[in-house]
C-alpha cells in the first residue's frame, strides 16, 4: 500500500517526466468537475431556495391548514360561523409541532373612491395575529393594531393602493353584501389605510386587504366568540400531510380541515416541477464532469504505460495499479470539487447578502430576487454522490490497465 500509495503522490506531481502530456487534459478535468459543482450548487440551492419562498408566501396568508365549518371549506368568503371558543385554541396542545393558531375571517366587498372601484376580499384579523412573518412585505406605513377598540385601520397592497390612487392615511369608502340575504341593504364602511404591504405574491395583492375582525362579525351578525376559520401554523412544513390528518382527528366533528397544499393545487403541482428539472441538471452535470475525468484517467494510462508494465513485473497485480490511478482520479475530483465549492458557496452567499440577481418578470415568479436556501447536510451530501457516482464511473475506464502485458509496456514509447 505504501508503495502505491508513493507513485499516486508521483503521478500527481508528474514529477517523474520532465514534460507531461496530461497537465492541460487534468487542469481541463478539474475545471469541469469545478464548473459543473458551481452549477449544480446554483440549481440546487436556488431550487430550493424557490420552493421555500413560495411555500412560506402561501401559507403567510392562508397558514398551512385551515379548520372552518364543512360549509365554508371551498368558499373564499366566510358564510357560516363557528365558536372561537375550541379546545385546541389558542394553544393546539393535543398535536406537537404546532407552531401557532389565529382566528379570522373573509367577507367580500367593493372599494369605492370618488374616482374608480374595486373588488377585494377583506381578511379580519385580530389581536392573536400573526403579523411577525408580515413585516418584510410592509413596504410604506405601520401595521394596523387590533389590541384596542374596534378602528378603521387598515393594511392594502402596493397593487390595490396603486389602482386605487391610495396612499398611507387616505381613507375610502367600501360596500360589503350580504351573502346571506343579498336583498338586504349593503353595509358600508370607511376605513383608513394605515400600511401598504407586497408580498410579490399578485395571487394574494390582488385583492386581499386586512381589517378589524369584529367589523366582519358585526356586519354577519355574529357572536363575539364567533369567527371564519383558523389558521393553524406548523413547526415544520414537511409534516403538513401528516399533521392535518392528525389535527383532523383532534377536531369536533362538525369542522373539516384542509391544507394549502390541497387548496392550492396548481401552484404546489407547478413548484414540484422543480424537484424533476434539478435532478435533470445534476444529472447531467456529473455526466459532463465524469466523462472529463475518464479522458484524464485514459490520458494518465496512456502515458503511463511503462510504468505499469513495470510495476506488474515487479509482482504488483492488476487491482493494485488500478487503484494507483483511482487514488489519483480521486485527488483530481477533490481538487475540483473544492474549487467548485468556493465559487458556487462564494456567489450563492453575495446573492443571499446583496441581492443582486433578480428575476426579469418577477409577477410571473412569485418574487422579485432569486431566492437562496442554503442546506449543509444536502451540499455534503451532494459532494458525497458527486465523488462516489465520478469514481464508479472511473471503474471501467480503468480496466483497460488488465489488458496491458508488461513485456509490451516496457518497450512502449
Amino acid at each position: 500500500m505504501n508503495l502505491e500509495l508513493f507513485i499516486a503522490k508521483r503521478l500527481i506531481t508528474g514529477k517523474e517526466h520532465k514534460i507531461s502530456i496530461s497537465a492541460p487534459i487534468i487542469k481541463i478535468a478539474i475545471a469541469a468537475i469545478a464548473i459543473s459543482m458551481v452549477v449544480m450548487l446554483i440549481a440546487l440551492i436556488t431550487g430550493l431556495g424557490f420552493k421555500k419562498s413560495i411555500r412560506e408566501k402561501v401559507a403567510i396568508f392562508n397558514g398551512h391548514i385551515q379548520i372552518s365549518n364543512y360549509d365554508n371549506n371551498t368558499s373564499q368568503v366566510s358564510v357560516v360561523p363557528i365558536s372561537k371558543e375550541q379546545d385546541f385554541y389558542p394553544e393546539f396542545k393535543k398535536v406537537n409541532g404546532v407552531a401557532h393558531v389565529q382566528a379570522v375571517a373573509t367577507k367580500g366587498g367593493i372599494i369605492r373612491t370618488e374616482d374608480t372601484f374595486e373588488g377585494m376580499l377583506a381578511k379580519g384579523v385580530g389581536v392573536d395575529y400573526n403579523w411577525e412573518m408580515f413585516k418584510e412585505f410592509l413596504v410604506d406605513g405601520r401595521l394596523p393594531d387590533y389590541s384596542g377598540k374596534l378602528n378603521d385601520e387598515v393594511l392594502i397592497s402596493r397593487i390595490k393602493a396603486n389602482l386605487l390612487s391610495l396612499k398611507v392615511d387616505d381613507t375610502f369608502f367600501s360596500i360589503f353584501l350580504k351573502e346571506n340575504d343579498p336583498s338586504r341593504a349593503p353595509n358600508n364602511r370607511k376605513f383608513k389605510v394605515v400600511g401598504i404591504y407586497d408580498s410579490g405574491f399578485e395571487d394574494f395583492d390582488r385583492d386581499i386587504i386586512f381589517v378589524d375582525i369584529r367589523h366582519i362579525q358585526r356586519m354577519n351578525r355574529w357572536k363575539d366568540n364567533e369567527i371564519g376559520n383558523f389558521e393553524v401554523f406548523l413547526e415544520d412544513f414537511d409534516q403538513m400531510e401528516n399533521k392535518s390528518k392528525e389535527i383532523y382527528d383532534k377536531t369536533p366533528s362538525e369542522l373539516d380541515t384542509m391544507d394549502i397544499r390541497y387548496k392550492y393545487n396548481n401552484i404546489f403541482q407547478w413548484i414540484d416541477l422543480l424537484d424533476f428539472n434539478i435532478i435533470l441538471l445534476i444529472g447531467i452535470m456529473i455526466l459532463v464532469g465524469g466523462i472529463n475525468m475518464i479522458t484524464a484517467l485514459l490520458v494518465l494510462i496512456l502515458e503511463r504505460t511503462q510504468m505499469i508494465g513495470i510495476l506488474k513485473a515487479l509482482g504488483s497485480e492488476n487491482w493494485s495499479v488500478r487503484k494507483v490511478f483511482l487514488y489519483n482520479a480521486s485527488y483530481l475530483i477533490g481538487i475540483g470539487l473544492l474549487w467548485g465549492n468556493g465559487i458556487g458557496l462564494g456567489l450563492l452567499y453575495l446573492q443571499k447578502k446583496f441581492r443582486v440577481f433578480k428575476f426579469p418578470n418577477p409577477e410571473e415568479y412569485y418574487i422579485k430576487y432569486i431566492p437562496v436556501h442554503i442546506d449543509l447536510p444536502l451540499i455534503l451530501l451532494l459532494n458525497l454522490g458527486v465523488m462516489i457516482l465520478c469514481l464508479l464511473m472511473l471503474l471501467l475506464p480503468s480496466y483497460i490497465i488488465t489488458k496491458i502485458t508488461p513485456v509490451k509496456a516496457i518497450k512502449f514509447e
